[in-house]
């Protein structure tokens, strides 16, 4: 069988076939570590594990090289740290900040069952290779210097906005623009930029400053996935200078990846960054945006308290990678109860092959709606099951274990169902007072209650949870 992935670039599902059939390389954009990841910030870090699995058993585990970078200089950082670490030298305090999230985030997709990656970059250990690269630009003539300020110039580059394939006016308005006198087009975008006194800064030939947000993944994926593999400056391969698959957010398409493709291209000379361009989708909460005004922003950490990480990775994994995610309490409770029904399943399994059907689904684009549809088809064959959920990145407890993470059940069901009932018996009695002394003592109870209506009658129904 072979793999098959969308390619964002083509927009088609595309035959994988890697430059070099003996190595893999795949770039993943990776946390920017200011703060605790939330929920939407996993999806790539899941979608790309599973690649990543599915990578090493077609190919080898020695046979890939799979880099997610560490954003560890940027502003949100900068006033973080200086809000954290006064009076320490800026340099030295975003690495004191962001030595602490990052590791926090390092914990929370481990117990995700997400594999450490081949390399993990920083940004402020490449700052060099940034500088180098711009020097590069300017001397071909695709950037600029201006007033401190070096400048990547998008009209230089006709082949500019094919990834995002919008029109100029939206990638405009994409790119929220800045207006400043210095610049030769409105779509010229910073590479480098002056810092101040108390900003984190280096030498470079503009004077002191910092990397733009773009330079910096280019750099990383050259330092990691180029130059140790022949290519670089000053090879004349192209496909040297190109490695197989680049990650992460749709968010990221425009103005980021676009960005990218146009420095790395530029400087090295190639007509191709990577290959193959894959972007998963956006998460909801509870169908609604995730966002701190609406109260359900969530971080991996919080829904780690109350959820097994195996639960929230199969949650994620129920959907599509490229669709668009409804992330619902109801949807984890489902993906707890399955996963409770495959640990006892494998209970007694050893260690299993992993089944064709399983393998076949994932290689149709990381279809894993259809891998978890198998999956459920060897439920009467427990090896090939554990092998198989082994592969997607589960079975990491024993089965005690697992049984062990189940609170103890703490409210009695017909209890509950008794209340309720008098409740809408209250309710349609226009008992409100009644109907609310029962809501709270069911609140009391540790039980969270949902009104609706049935969809068939129209009449009222209220469904129940323990609350987390």
């Amino acid at each position: 069988m072979s793999l098959k992935l969308y390619n964002t670039l083509t927009r088609t599902k595309e035959a994988f076939e890697p430059i070099d059939p003996a190595h893999v390389r795949m770039y993943v954009c990776g946390p920017t570590v200011y703060d605790f990841a939330h929920i939407g910030n996993a999806r790539p870090v899941i979608v790309f594990d599973v690649l990543f699995r599915l990578l090493r058993h077609i190919y080898g585990a020695d046979h890939v090289t799979y880099v997610r970078n560490i954003t560890d200089v940027d502003d949100k950082i900068n006033a973080r740290a200086m809000r954290d670490f006064p009076g320490v030298p800026p340099v030295e305090a975003i690495r004191t900040l962001t030595e602490t999230t990052y590791g926090q985030f390092q914990a929370d997709v481990a117990a995700l069952g997400c594999l450490e990656p081949s390399e993990t970059p920083r940004a402020t250990e490449h700052v060099e290779t940034m500088v180098a690269l711009i020097e590069r630009l300017i001397a071909r003539g695709y950037a600029y210097e201006a007033e401190g300020h070096a400048l990547f110039h998008v009209p230089a580059m006709p082949a500019y906005g094919a990834l995002a394939r919008r029109s100029l006016d939206d990638m405009i308005a994409g790119a929220r623009v800045d207006v400043a006198p210095y610049k030769r087009d409105p779509m010229d975008f910073v590479l480098w930029k002056p810092s101040s006194a108390d900003e984190p800064g280096w030498p470079s030939p503009w004077g002191r400053g910092r990397p733009g947000w773009h330079i910096e993944c280019s750099a990383m994926s050259l330092a990691t996935l180029i130059e140790p593999f022949g290519g670089g400056f000053a090879c004349d391969d192209p496909l040297k200078n190109t490695f197989d698959i680049h990650g992460g957010g749709i968010d990221l398409v425009f103005p980021h990846h676009e960005n990218e493709i146009a420095q790395t291209c530029c400087a090295l000379g190639t007509p191709q960054m990577a290959r193959v361009w894959m972007h998963n989708g956006f998460l909801q909460v509870e169908g609604e945006k995730m966002s701190k005004s609406l109260g359900n922003f969530v971080t991996i950490h919080e829904l780690l308290a109350d959820w097994p990480g195996e639960v929230l990775r199969f949650n994620m994994l129920k959907t599509h990678y490229r669709q668009p995610i409804d992330w619902t309490v109801r949807g984890m409770e489902e993906s707890w109860r399955v996963l409770d029904d495959w640990y006892a399943a494998t209970a007694d399994a050893g260690p299993g092959t992993v089944a064709p059907t399983v393998v076949e689904a994932l290689s149709d684009d990381l279809n894993t709606p259809k891998a978890v549809a198998e999956l459920h088809g060897l439920r009467s064959d427990p090896a090939a099951l554990a092998g198989a959920l082994r592969l997607l990145g589960f079975l990491a407890d024993t089965p005690a274990e697992w049984a062990a993470r189940r609170p103890a059940a703490s409210v009695d069901a017909a209890a509950v169902e008794r209340l309720i009932q008098a409740r809408l018996a209250a309710r349609k009695a226009r008992n409100f007072a009644e109907g609310d002394r029962i809501r709270d003592e069911l609140a009391a109870m540790g039980v969270s209650l949902k009104d609706g209506k049935d969809s068939a009658t129209g009449e009222p129904v209220t469904t129940w949870e323990v609350k987390r």
